[in-house]
């Protein structure tokens, strides 16, 4: 996506620009594939509806989008119980207030930490003093019991992190494109999201199974031998790529795991997230996504995915022990045919703090590089960083032009 969003800016300008994309398909890790009619994202991944680039980029109605009903209902060792968003779901109210997960005082810390992020720019909440997730939630107030219950296993999912270990800046960030704006995943999947922006390039910009073997300068050598040099240069790949191609720091990585499942004989109905309070198993939170989305399965079928953040995502015998934990969840799960099984060794780099959400873009001589480790370990930071490499790039070329 930060690739899409460069040459995109680039094109624009009127610069000639050629995307090498190693796959067969652009997008990377914001991809979907259809397996037995369902539609399947490349790990389970939800689209921040207030990320700033979104609404730069896209067409909103163009997205069909289809949204979580806000909230989450957390499985507590023996039931469920629901914790809404009062704001924007008043008929939440009686069950938030009476749930078993956290006091009130939780609560009302709650409303005074979306209260907190709603104030000022983002660009302000990534100037705050930081420290890691678990930290700050710790300053602020809540109980062991609420952050083990609620915010431990909603934050290990969105930021694959179960040790709560993330810069609080991000957290903070993310809280607040909750708190402002929807959960949601486009109709047709995560992966129209690529498509959408690899369609607005001219015809022959994508080039795809293009592999880069090294770099030479501003020379790019491919896998079949071929040599291609420009003015430029642009890497926009996953962090531990960018890392081995251009000789970086490597910005670590956060795996995921994410077990699909064809949840027909027996389904869930539920528009929530749902998360494990319980901290009965691997998986940390599950989505019945057929029934947010239901372009993503088949006529009358349901479609269910399990995330499971972090080290425990390459576990070897994950998909039992997953299955044995939504057991206790819904015993009908038994009965679940596993479509999928998803392990993803870089979910999203790691982001401990200090975070700098602005890392450089420029790497040498006409040499240039974005992607989520450059910026937030987001969609909305893939996409910004592309733009930021665009800037630099016309800013340096119109540098050279003028001497």
């Amino acid at each position: 996506m930060a690739g899409l969003a460069c040459a995109r800016t680039l094109s624009a300008a009127g610069l000639s620009v050629r995307v090498l994309e190693a796959s067969d398909g652009v997008g990377g890790r914001v991809r979907s594939d259809v397996v037995d009619g369902f539609r399947l994202d490349r790990g389970f991944q939800i689209l921040l509806t207030a990320y700033p680039e979104l609404s730069r980029w896209f067409d909103m109605d163009d997205l069909q989008l289809r949204r979580f009903q806000a909230g989450a209902t957390i499985w507590t060792g023996t039931r469920f119980t629901t914790i809404g968003d009062p704001l924007r779901s008043p008929r939440d109210l009686p069950s938030t207030i009476t749930s078993s997960v956290g006091s009130l005082a939780d609560k009302l810390r709650l409303l005074k930490l979306i209260a907190s992020v709603r104030r000022g720019s983002v660009s302000q909440i990534l100037r705050r003093s930081d420290m890691s997730t678990e930290a700050k939630i710790a300053q602020l107030g809540f109980s062991e019991r609420f952050i083990k219950q609620f915010l431990q296993p909603l934050f290990s999912g969105i930021q694959l992190d179960p040790e709560l270990e993330v810069s609080s800046r991000r957290f903070e960030v993310i809280f607040r494109m909750l708190s402002v704006g929807d959960s949601a995943v486009p109709a047709m999947g995560m992966g129209s999201l690529s498509e959408l922006m690899a369609n607005q390039l001219p015809a022959g910009v994508v080039q795809c199974n293009r592999k880069v073997a090294e770099l030479d300068g501003t020379s790019v050598l491919l896998v079949d031998g071929e040599r291609i040099s420009s003015r430029v240069v642009v890497v926009a790949t996953q962090g531990p790529t960018a890392s081995d191609l251009l000789k970086l720091p490597d910005p670590g990585s956060r795996p995921v795991a994410a077990i699909w499942f064809d949840s027909s004989s027996d389904p869930l109905r539920n528009k929530k997230i749902l998360l494990d309070g319980a901290q009965s198993g691997p998986m940390k939170n599950m989505a019945v996504l057929s029934e947010v989305a239901p372009e993503y399965a088949p006529a009358g079928r349901s479609l269910c995915v399990a995330a499971v953040p972090g080290p425990a995502a390459l576990m070897p015998d994950l998909e039992s022990s997953v299955r044995t934990q939504l057991k206790q969840w819904h015993p009908g799960s038994s009965s679940w045919e596993t479509l999928r099984v998803d392990v993803i060794a870089h979910g999203q780099p790691l982001q401990l703090p200090p975070l700098d959400p602005r890392r450089t873009v420029r790497v040498g001589a006409g040499r240039y590089v974005c992607g989520d480790h450059r910026d937030t370990a987001s969609l909305q930071g893939a996409l910004f960083s592309g733009r930021r490499a665009a800037a630099a790039v016309l800013a340096d070329l119109q540098d050279r032009s003028d001497s």
